[in-house]
């Protein structure tokens, strides 16, 4: 085998099996998303490799493009456990996370759990509730265990927050914390249909609503199986090194205020190790990583004062400084 800046994949016995079954499910829950959101093949795609490196997913539009209905198509296409959490100004943090309850019976403290309590939770307009009760989130997001009190609770994997939020222009709306965005492994935006989807989604919506018809095609059991294959995906040294470079790119230049984090460069490799097992590889390319770069890194950065009144944006200084980024030369396998 021969890639570039590899120098070879150590693969297991099974590890062509392993890929295909992986392949055929993820396949049956690409088709049975793509039963409610046509056209978008991308989209559906960043939110399977999001799911297999057991992240967490930011879709940012405007209204009414099918934010949520994404959200839903995914979750209900895992027999799993599934929360919906409608953040409104008004949720409190011990909304999401449980709260802790006096019961005059036994005469003690009974934890009663939140919304997050669930393999995938889907949050809906997440930047619509107060910062206070975003950062809710963020013990559950990177380490899956919620504190309340005295008491640490374990959440069951898979465990996957699906987050849609609105643009920060729209009325009504709160910036995502820092800290909150860097949990978050991408953010997507699905954008306006094309004309023959959209008239198409006129016929198929005019009775009822497709999702209410969606059927789970996998479990939560064979997601877990699934997340173990890509975790054994290889990444060859020169690729982890060309990871590192992106990053770091970031965090020198003067037209960003604020770089990737370590956690981004994390994030980036186990992404591209989803991508390369969906696309039936048991390595990692560069390209995968420069094909990730937008959705994984974009969204943590902040440009500089200077970069933000001379109108350029975020994504093309982050292309520009990924051009830069020399690529690792092809190693071949002796």
């Amino acid at each position: 085998m021969t890639a570039a800046g590899t120098t070879g994949s150590p693969s297991g016995p099974g590890a062509g099996a392993d890929l295909e079954t992986l392949s055929r499910v993820v396949g049956q829950v690409r088709s049975n998303i793509e039963r409610v959101i046509e056209g978008k093949p991308d989209v559906v795609n960043s939110a399977l490799v999001v799911l297999l490196a057991e992240g967490h997913l930011l879709i940012e539009d405007v209204p009414g493009v099918g934010k949520t209905t994404l959200s839903k198509a995914l979750a209900r296409s895992i027999d799993c456990t599934v929360r919906r959490i409608q953040f409104t100004p008004d949720l409190l943090p011990s909304d999401v996370t449980g709260v802790s309850i006096f019961n005059q019976n036994t005469r003690e403290f009974e934890f009663r759990p939140g919304g997050v309590f669930a393999n995938i939770v889907v949050g809906d307009e997440i930047n619509r509730a107060s910062p206070k009760t975003q950062s809710a989130l963020l013990e559950c997001m990177e380490e899956r265990q919620v504190t309340v009190d005295t008491g640490t609770y374990q959440l069951e994997a898979p465990f996957m927050v699906i987050a849609t939020q609105n643009p920060i222009e729209m009325e009504g709306t709160y910036a995502l914390p820092e800290a909150q965005r860097d949990r978050f492994m991408a953010r997507v935006s699905i954008g306006y249909p094309v004309e023959a989807a959209e008239i198409a989604m006129l016929d198929s919506r005019s009775a009822s609503n497709p999702i209410d018809d969606l059927e789970p095609v996998t479990d939560a059991a064979e997601i877990r199986k699934l997340c173990a294959i890509v975790a054994q995906v290889y990444v060859s040294p020169a690729v982890q090194r060309y990871a590192v470079a992106l990053t770091g790119a970031t965090r020198r230049t003067d037209q960003l205020n604020l770089g990737a984090s370590p956690r981004a460069t994390l994030h980036l490799v186990r992404a591209a190790k989803a991508f390369a097992a969906i696309h039936a590889r048991d390595y990692v390319l560069p390209d995968d990583l420069r094909t990730l770069a937008r959705p994984v890194l974009a969204h943590r950065l902040l440009p500089s004062v200077e970069s933000a009144m001379s109108g350029r944006s975020t994504m093309a200084i982050l292309d520009a400084l990924v051009a830069a980024v020399p690529v690792p030369e092809p190693q071949h396998r002796a």
